[in-house]
């Protein structure tokens, strides 16, 4: 197991760990799970080449050791990986599909490398809204943000669009063949007339 990876041993410990990290990325396995330990290798790369202290760490728990834990995230199947924020989880991977784990952590990561990290003690307040010297600001509704979400990260959503379009540009801009180019691209949509 990569060193960079921490290793669950109380529901304290785990509660311990959210507090010392802007993203905690969790592995929910058991040992007699076969899926499970065919994508441990993809979770540990990931872990040796994205873990920031203080802003993103890796961490693992045993299903079985650890029951609370994973009743409390509804965990029903193995593996399950867990993107966590600030105690909210912000995305869930079901089941050894590499690609989207992978997409999920840099998404994290990405996000983390814009923000101080855990340990800073600046921004602990709630803050207040713009013109308002006494009322702490409103969240956005979780439903509106799920909605936006889904979206932008969804198969075929705005954000896949986006980046398809992109990509094909840049693909075509600088080729001699530029229309072979864009057919024969990992960003052409195939069979969408």
């Amino acid at each position: 197991m990569s060193k960079k990876i921490i290793v669950v041993t109380s529901s304290t410990h785990f509660n311990t760990l959210l507090s010392q990290s802007t993203y905690t990325i969790v592995d929910f396995y058991a040992d007699w799970c076969g899926p499970c330990k065919m994508i441990a290798p993809v979770f540990a790369s990931l872990a040796e080449k994205e873990s920031r202290p203080g802003r993103i760490q890796f961490v693992k728990v045993d299903v079985d050791a650890q029951q609370d834990v994973a009743r409390k995230y509804g965990v029903s199947a193995m593996p399950t990986f867990i993107i966590i924020k600030s105690n909210s989880v912000t995305d869930t991977v079901k089941g050894a599909n590499p690609s989207a784990l992978t997409a999920a952590v840099r998404k994290a990561v990405n996000d983390a490398s814009s923000l101080p990290a855990k340990s800073s003690a600046a921004f602990q307040s709630k803050g207040y809204t713009l013109g308002s010297s006494s009322e702490p600001s409103r969240p956005v509704h979780a439903g509106a943000l799920a909605r936006l979400n889904r979206l932008i990260s969804g198969n075929g959503g705005l954000g896949d669009v986006v980046v398809r379009f992109v990509a094909l540009y840049l693909v075509s801009l600088f080729t001699l063949d530029s229309y072979r180019a864009a057919e024969e691209s990992q960003f052409a949509v195939r069979g969408r007339r």
